[in-house]
């Protein structure tokens, strides 16, 4: 009996132990988000460090606004489109809802917008990108109503509560790689 005891001791020291370590990595990732989330503002305002001129020498090469004719204009457009975009995939990737997957659309659309302002042969940006967003649309909003009638079924019939069919309906992959393969 002792010896089981002693068996079942350092089991749980160590279930104890690589709990923690997980625990402190969360922390860690959960603190590096946060911190990115906080400076988004910071990040944001960083064109205004970019000259006026058409042409700006960095250290990774010189960058020239064709369509802008301003490389600060250029930075602070590539910035209204990036900064949106990654705090959408923030929401993405830490939601823990059952609708999460709507997000997709906002993230799609961020995307268009990313790639026409990147477009510098696009004369008029921001200007047809519903179009392109339509079938996305019609395949995410229908999924997310079925996943809600579904829900509501359950709820009348079975009398469980909203977090234990939000946990029911839940995919969850462990890792951010895991949670990207789920789409592709």
């Amino acid at each position: 009996m002792d010896r089981l005891q002693h068996k079942l001791t350092k089991e749980n020291l160590k279930f104890r132990l690589t709990d923690k370590k997980s625990y402190n990595k969360r922390i860690l990732i959960g603190s590096i988000v946060a911190s990115f989330v906080a400076a988004t503002p910071f990040l944001f305002y960083l064109y205004e460090y970019v000259p006026l001129e058409a042409e700006w020498e960095t250290i990774f090469g010189t960058y020239k606004s064709i369509e802008y004719e301003s490389a600060n204009v250029a930075m602070w457009v590539l910035s209204m489109k990036v900064i949106p975009l990654l705090l959408s995939l923030i929401w993405f990737f830490t939601c823990k809802h059952w609708w999460y997957h709507a997000l997709l659309v906002p993230i799609t659309m961020f995307s268009f917008q990313l790639i026409s302002a990147l477009n510098f042969d696009a004369r008029y940006t921001d200007e047809f990108d519903i179009i392109w967003l339509l079938p996305l649309m019609a395949i995410i909003f229908p999924s997310i109503y079925l996943i809600r009638a579904k829900m509501f079924d359950k709820v009348n019939n079975h009398d469980k509560t909203m977090e234990e069919l939000e946990e029911e309906f839940m995919i969850k992959p462990k890792t951010v790689w895991g949670k990207v393969k789920q789409y592709f």
